[in-house]
């Protein structure tokens, strides 16, 4: 969608606006069922990039233990565990600037990305960068989806971000689309950006060819020691409408209410549901930050008569669309 259309739904009176990503959401989404994820770091603090939200960069005292990379047999255990608690996705994240082929890590981790795919889970992986060998080796080894988030708009990255650029996160996308992998890719809300920062990310997000398999609304959590330690926090309502834009935006997407639920009341997130939202992170942490408890989250899914959707470790990514323009995540025909 194009910038002014998004500009007119966000607009809108917010019961408006609701109403009618809530009937994208039913056209698409019939099922009641909410996506539960879980989420590993399984390398933590000692990034050399200087991403100005994140505690696990070496350039912020944030005060956070750099750990090598998790041993495969404690990845596989805890991988379980997300598992027998209802997780159907489960997501392993690395503070690395990117992986490189033939090199120990990488192979590391296409190792237990073999074996946690055996378990009947879907697996997500967000490593930074990759090339296009990089992402072809990642998609047989099993990988379901790689995430890699935009953060904000073009024009406030470079505020947010120096040590890479904005293209450079679109070429990961691009390479592991083009391998076959399906993506997860949204921004986060807080980072000082405007509204139409927000407008613009989304933008970019729905014009990917073929679309997000998922879209995370992240919300700020100010870590200390980060340039943004002090920032203001962002509303329900900020929430709200950005999952109703993103429903309305990525019809097909689950949308994810991610990063920050932990502000954010049960009644909060109930509307956030019915918004549009069909996926959470789930779980007592959430990288560094702290994240709703299991039996806390469950319990508000019965309570508003939804369940758990089932995984699909064998779902293929969306289908570029040869009809329409090449987006910038869209490798040349």
């Amino acid at each position: 969608m194009k910038f002014q259309q998004l500009k007119e739904l966000f607009d809108l009176p917010l019961f408006d606006l609701i109403k009618k990503s809530r009937e994208v959401h039913d056209a698409n989404w019939s099922d009641n069922e909410i996506q539960l994820c879980t989420l590993l770091s399984i390398k933590t603090g000692g990034c050399s990039e200087d991403c100005s939200y994140c505690a696990q960069s070496s350039r912020h005292n944030s005060g956070i233990q750099v750990e090598r990379l998790m041993e495969k047999e404690e990845i596989l255990k805890r991988a379980q565990i997300a598992k027998d608690t209802g997780s159907t996705r489960f997501c392993m994240g690395a503070a690395w600037r990117g992986v490189r082929s033939g090199t120990k890590r990488f192979d590391q981790v296409v190792d237990t990305i073999r074996d946690v795919s055996k378990l009947g889970m879907e697996v997500c992986v967000t490593l930074g960068e990759l090339g296009p060998e990089e992402a072809e080796i990642l998609k047989e080894a099993g990988v379901t989806a790689y995430n890699h988030n935009l953060d904000t708009s073009r024009e406030h990255y470079p505020n947010i971000v120096t040590t890479h650029t904005y293209d450079d996160r679109l070429n990961t996308i691009r390479n592991a689309q083009d391998a076959g992998m399906s993506i997860c890719c949204g921004g986060i809300l807080g980072l000082g950006e405007t509204n139409d920062d927000r407008l613009k990310l989304i933008e970019v997000i729905s014009e990917f060819n073929p679309q997000p398999e998922s879209v995370p609304i992240n919300s700020l959590m100010p870590m200390p020691g980060t340039p943004l330690e002090g920032s203001d926090p962002v509303t329900v309502f900020d929430v709200v409408r950005m999952i109703a834009i993103a429903r309305i935006a990525v019809p097909k997407a689950k949308v994810r209410l991610s990063a920050g639920r932990t502000q954010i009341s049960e009644e909060g997130q109930a509307l956030c549901f019915f918004a549009g939202a069909n996926s959470i992170f789930y779980g007592d942490k959430l990288l560094t930050a702290s994240n709703p408890s299991v039996q806390k989250d469950l319990k508000l899914i019965s309570q508003l008569g939804l369940s758990a959707k089932q995984p699909n470790p064998n779902m293929e990514a969306p289908e570029r669309e040869c009809d329409r323009e090449l987006s910038p995540c869209c490798a040349a025909e």
